[in-house]
């Protein structure tokens, strides 16, 4: 168990540059504004630009995942990092931020598509779950990290130390990958099969290893591994819902309101960026309590029904959102309004869409299809981001009042809801290999609709 935790959390620093990466624009973009007297477009081009970038990493995954293995691909991530941390923070212009935030985005693309794989194709199948809720843990971790680290340093606005600050775990990630292995399943792809049963043994004894091995190489000799093998009925029918839960991921309005939050703040009553970034660590300290429980959720219940309940309390909390806005509560009603959707994003979509996209697919596309579907949740990333700032602002000028923008994310969090019920299998306890087989043999139709566990 330590060998397996130590891999994983090795391989979750990928998730906390993630985070950190990221949300880091969140309390520079106050002082970036200023500077650069960037119109609400521009602010959204900055705050995008590295989501822009982050839809090419997991194309670059494509190839790399599956061609050089999972533990060389999160160091091509790392190396996207460093040039990425070095470029911010010397970026005479607004473009060269754009620029060099975009490769970081890179770098965010092809570690969150490889570190929640690598995961869980070294776990166990009782423990998958929680273990892949690890590397959230670490996106949400490090997104705190950031809005703790741009609290201290906006006393003096040192834009650019918050953007170097990134240099410490991308270092963190470099030491870390010399101490693990590859992936068995990967290692068992390319005909390493002696490694591949090391791995295993190591994880999870020797005579069990066995066993896991001859399935993992049952279960790779149903397909080649090749794109068109993306096309065949049930395996495309996977790959479309990875592709649909990865864009509710990020349209369903949460992001934008941890990635705003200290703008919210300021548009709700707030008067002086320091104080709004401070207000929104309450929110980061919220969100991490609620990840840390996601582990007990995903052991106790099933895949679907914490993504139904989620959904559905997320819609709620838009809810809540708009009636602050439009009645002009107090700046403590809003502060607790922040907290229902956001504490429900974080204790089952967040998480659970991550856990689900690394089961569902058969070993020899899993690399492929992570990408796509992570390459399609950025995208969707993007044009949330760029279109967040300027809903907000048509509705503040039409309306008074933001509000508006969170009953359009409401009716999103009701049909990722329909979706989840009618479309995704129940994966919990199931081995990687059982699930791709059923996937290679059950044609078109459905899983969720073939006798899966219920959502209700």
């Amino acid at each position: 168990m330590t060998y397996l935790y130590r891999i994983t959390m090795v391989a979750a620093v990928g998730g906390f540059l993630f985070g950190y990466d990221l949300s880091l624009i969140s309390g520079a973009i106050i002082f970036l504004k200023e500077e650069f007297a960037l119109s609400p477009f521009w602010v959204g081009m900055v705050t995008g630009s590295a989501i822009l970038g982050c839809p090419f990493g997991p194309l670059a995954g494509l190839w790399f995942a599956d061609t050089i293995g999972r533990k060389r691909s999160l160091i091509l991530s790392a190396l996207l990092f460093l040039a990425s941390t070095v470029g911010c923070a010397l970026a005479p212009s607004v473009l060269q931020l754009i620029i060099w935030r975009f490769v970081g985005g890179m770098g965010v693309g092809l570690a969150s598509t490889v570190s929640p794989m690598y995961i869980a194709e070294i776990s166990p199948p009782h423990l998958r779950g929680r273990l892949v809720v690890i590397n959230q843990l670490a996106i949400v971790i490090g997104l705190s990290m950031s809005v703790l680290v741009t609290y201290f340093l906006s006393f003096g606005e040192h834009w650019r130390w918050m953007f170097a600050s990134q240099g410490v775990p991308v270092a963190a990630l470099f030491l870390g990958l010399l101490f693990v292995p590859d992936s068995p399943r990967w290692l068992a792809m390319v005909g390493r099969s002696d490694d591949a049963l090391a791995v295993l043994s190591r994880i999870n004894g020797a005579s069990h290893a066995r066993r896991e091995l001859t399935e993992i190489q049952a279960e790779l000799g149903t397909d080649e591994g090749s794109f068109r093998d993306l096309l065949r009925p049930g395996v495309r029918f996977a790959v479309l819902i990875g592709v649909m839960l990865m864009v509710f991921s990020q349209i369903n309005g949460v992001n934008m309101i941890l990635l705003y939050t200290p703008t919210l703040f300021m548009e709700a009553g707030i008067t002086n960026a320091p104080d709004a970034i401070l207000n929104s660590v309450i929110i980061d300290v919220w969100i991490t309590i609620c990840t840390v429980v996601a582990f007990w959720l995903t052991r106790s219940f099933g895949r679907r029904p914490i993504l139904i309940a989620g959904t559905i309390g997320m819609a709620l909390g838009h809810l809540m959102m708009y009636l602050n806005f439009a009645y002009k509560l107090p700046l403590g009603l809003t502060l607790a309004a922040m907290f229902i959707p956001t504490g429900a994003f974080t204790l089952t979509l967040a998480p659970l869409s991550w856990v689900v996209v690394t089961e569902i697919y058969p070993n020899r596309i899993r690399g492929k299809a992570m990408s796509i579907a992570t390459c399609a949740m950025f995208a969707a990333s993007f044009a949330t981001v760029n279109v967040f700032p300027v809903l907000t602002d048509w509705f503040n000028r039409n309306y008074g009042h933001p509000g508006g923008t969170f009953l359009i994310f409401l009716v999103v969090c009701l049909s990722c809801s329909f979706f989840v019920w009618r479309m995704i299998p129940e994966t919990k306890d199931r081995t990687l290999e059982e699930i791709g087989q059923q996937w290679l043999a059950s044609g078109a139709e459905p899983l969720s609709l073939q006798g899966a566990e219920s959502p209700l």
